[in-house]
């Protein structure tokens, strides 16, 4: 069975979990999404999506 979630549904999900039982306050979260618009915009942004790329594709199963 496959489950197709949009990747802002996980995040939402992993930040709330990380605000509930991890005792991360809100103004972090918002401030590490912040960053993350912010590093899309940047040089480092290819880096950043080749490695997005390459680790989907191994907890997918998909080795090279």
């Amino acid at each position: 069975m496959t489950v197709s979630l949009p990747l802002v549904v996980v995040l939402g999900i992993i930040a709330w979990t990380a605000i509930k039982f991890l005792g991360i306050r809100l103004w972090v979260a918002v401030a590490i999404a912040l960053f993350g618009f912010y590093l899309a915009h940047t040089v480092l942004a290819p880096a950043v999506e080749s490695g997005t790329q390459t680790g989907v594709r191994i907890v997918n199963g998909g080795g090279k």
